[in-house]
């Protein structure tokens, strides 16, 4: 349990791991918006601020950590603005007292305008130059996105946990049931590249130099449009444009197939099922308690329900389709 919550991870701990990569912490550690890792910032005796991150225990192999980190020092090889980690000594993953943790510079910046047709457009010439490289080779070690392991598991994680209310438990498991059987319907399997997979508007900052990542944690092999249908909004005339305006940046240096846009629907469901997973597996992390007081109440799962039943809706209406 004390892997699980962090419970040994002192700030004594943080500070001896950031000292045996030789920086010296000059200021306190300001603990950043992260529930799965522990990150924090801090400036160092020379006057940079840095950024460290504290791994969860057990979620990652070292292997797929060090994938990840090389999938990002490839990209900014290639001069895209992906914050990399640091390299230290050859090594960009380190280990204290049991805990893998890492550097990075930091980057700050603002929150990405999704209803900006320019930085949309920007977007998608910045993630078309990704999936060119990512193009380029496969990951050995990181999962892919699946429609058993963010539908099919999640669901059996869900219902396993004990967290809904029992009175509630037949009407969510039915539009459950019919939202997964539909989303399995139109999922399909498409050419798989090496994805960001977490591509939406919090882990993008702005400045005026343009966008820049600041999270690879989970990146995962699948579709190209898992990269893409996170940055569409509003109706489905907003949508259009805004698919339209994407492909517009991102077809000047990546080959989009259309017919990944059935996709969509299907990868929103999986997204949905999965954060409700993730939030019941989560859930004995006293960070979670204190972060999603709403989660595990009976108006969360009635919201569930409601929610369940309006993208059963949307599965089955017609793909998104580009402009003319």
């Amino acid at each position: 349990m004390s892997a699980f919550n962090f419970g040994d991870l002192s700030p004594d701990l943080i500070l001896d791991g950031i000292e045996s990569v030789g920086l010296i912490a000059d200021s306190g550690l300001l603990a950043l918006n992260s529930y799965e890792n522990r990150v924090y910032q801090f400036t160092a005796r020379d006057d940079k601020k840095y950024v460290t991150k504290f791994y969860r225990p057990q979620r990652w192999s070292q292997a797929q950590l060090q994938e990840e980190h090389d999938f990002a020092l490839e990209l900014a090889h290639h001069e895209l603005p992906i914050v990399a980690p640091l390299v230290i000594d050859g090594q960009s993953l380190f280990e204290i007292k049991g805990y893998t943790f890492s550097l990075y510079p930091c980057q700050g910046g603002r929150i990405f305008e999704v209803d900006n047709l320019d930085q949309l457009e920007w977007m998608g010439r910045f993630i078309g130059r990704i999936h060119a490289i990512a193009k380029t080779k496969d990951f050995k070690h990181r999962p892919a996105i699946t429609a058993q392991d963010y539908l099919i598991t999640a669901r059996e994680q869900i219902l396993a946990s004990g967290y809904v209310p029992s009175h509630l438990i037949e009407p969510f498991t039915v539009i459950l049931d019919q939202v997964i059987q539909e989303a399995l319907i139109h999922y399909r399997d498409f050419a798989s590249i090496r994805l960001h997979g977490d591509c939406h508007a919090g882990n993008i900052l702005w400045t005026d130099q343009g966008p820049h990542f600041v999270d690879l944690d989970d990146c995962r092999s699948g579709p190209a449009i898992q990269d893409l249908w996170m940055m569409l909004s509003g109706d489905r005339s907003q949508q259009t444009m805004q698919l339209d305006t994407l492909l517009c940046g991102y077809e000047e240096f990546c080959e989009f197939d259309s017919n990944e846009l059935v996709l969509i629907e299907s990868l929103r469901t999986m997204r949905m099922v999965n954060y409700m997973a993730w939030l019941c597996n989560r859930w004995q992390d006293p960070a979670f308690v204190q972060n999603f007081p709403w989660f595990n109440t009976e108006k969360y799962w009635e919201q569930q329900i409601l929610s369940l039943k309006e993208q059963f809706a949307a599965l089955q209406q017609p793909a998104l389709t580009l402009m003319p």
